[in-house]
């Protein structure tokens, strides 16, 4: 049995014996979370200053995360150069959107560096949250209006009349809250989502996300309305999947891999069959691919599909 395997069976077992005793407990943080009052944007949310830490490129999750503990408000690098100008083959900014619990420098260090190498600008906020490497808690339609005024930004600032946006599990589905309800249609070319909470996930998703990271599970108790907007059946994604699941001017791209613990089913994921609308799983490509929801942001058959999906017509035959 290929080693990556035996390790995730391991890593399986662990969860599960830790899982019973924690759902009871996320059980009562999201229904306390239900009822709380959404938290406001504030001023003090700006989602980048000059004084921004550049952090390395890093090849895993766990040592990104380890790096945005000691430096919080860190950018990963190639990201949020305001001076960078699009050309002719990559005319879009791209801008990234990260998940639950997550910021932007532990779910994309190693995606920015090698976009911009392919020649994108590209730019990444934090949202959800106003301090520490644990953010993506608070009311989505809140990070939604964040992301409505970093695009504008990231427009004005390069000229671009529309970006790409490229985000990870909520950060793949709340920018549709902005395509949909704040005017996001008119600035974006097209979303490429990686393991997107498009329909929700289960009480034990959002237990295996907290315990995947570290604090996680006290957010998760303590309060994260994004939380409870991404079970299955919340309002939130019940207004949201209303009507039409996505707007025709924008190409949706959605990539899964069978092997998602936190977007549980991972079928959830997938979005309305539509013309303008591509659902992948990783498996279907490479079979023996057994990547999970935290690490796909650090997988590299995910990242081709990320390029070929931002630029279809120079798209390169993935290698397993």
């Amino acid at each position: 049995m290929p080693t990556r395997r035996l390790r995730r069976i391991r890593r399986r077992r662990l969860v599960t014996s830790s899982l019973a005793a924690l759902t009871a407990a996320v059980c009562i943080g999201v229904i306390g979370v239900e009822r709380s009052p959404a938290t406001p944007v504030t001023s003090d949310a700006e989602p980048v200053a000059a004084s921004d830490p550049v952090g390395p490129p890093q090849d895993d999750f766990a040592s990104a995360f380890a790096y945005s503990l000691a430096h919080p408000t860190a950018v990963p690098s190639g990201a949020n150069d305001f001076a960078c100008r699009p050309g002719a083959a990559h005319p879009r900014p791209v801008v990234l959107v990260h998940g639950t619990m997550e910021n932007r420098y532990d779910n994309w260090a190693a995606l920015a560096p090698r976009l911009k190498e392919a020649g994108y600008c590209v730019f990444a906020l934090n949202h959800g949250g106003t301090s520490g490497p644990l953010l993506g808690t608070d009311d989505m339609a809140d990070s939604a209006r964040r992301l409505a005024d970093f695009v504008d930004r990231v427009r004005a600032a390069t000229g671009a009349a529309k970006v790409d946006l490229v985000g990870h599990s909520q950060g793949g589905m709340m920018p549709r809250y902005y395509i949909k309800n704040l005017g996001g249609a008119a600035s974006v070319d097209k979303l490429v989502a990686l393991t997107p909470s498009n329909h929700g996930t289960t009480f034990s998703g959002l237990g295996l996300l907290a315990l995947a990271i570290p604090g996680g599970t006290a957010v998760l108790g303590s309060g994260c309305t994004a939380c409870s907007q991404q079970l299955i059946g919340s309002d939130f994604l019940r207004d949201l999947n209303a009507g039409a699941e996505t707007d025709p001017g924008v190409t949706y791209t959605v990539i899964t891999t069978r092997y998602d613990e936190v977007v549980t089913p991972y079928t959830s994921a997938y979005l309305d069959a539509a013309p303008n609308v591509t659902n992948v799983k990783l498996q279907e490509v490479c079979p023996a691919e057994f990547v999970d929801h935290v690490g796909i942001n650090y997988n590299d058959l995910a990242t081709r599909l990320v390029l070929n999906a931002l630029d279809p017509a120079h798209a390169e035959r993935p290698t397993c």
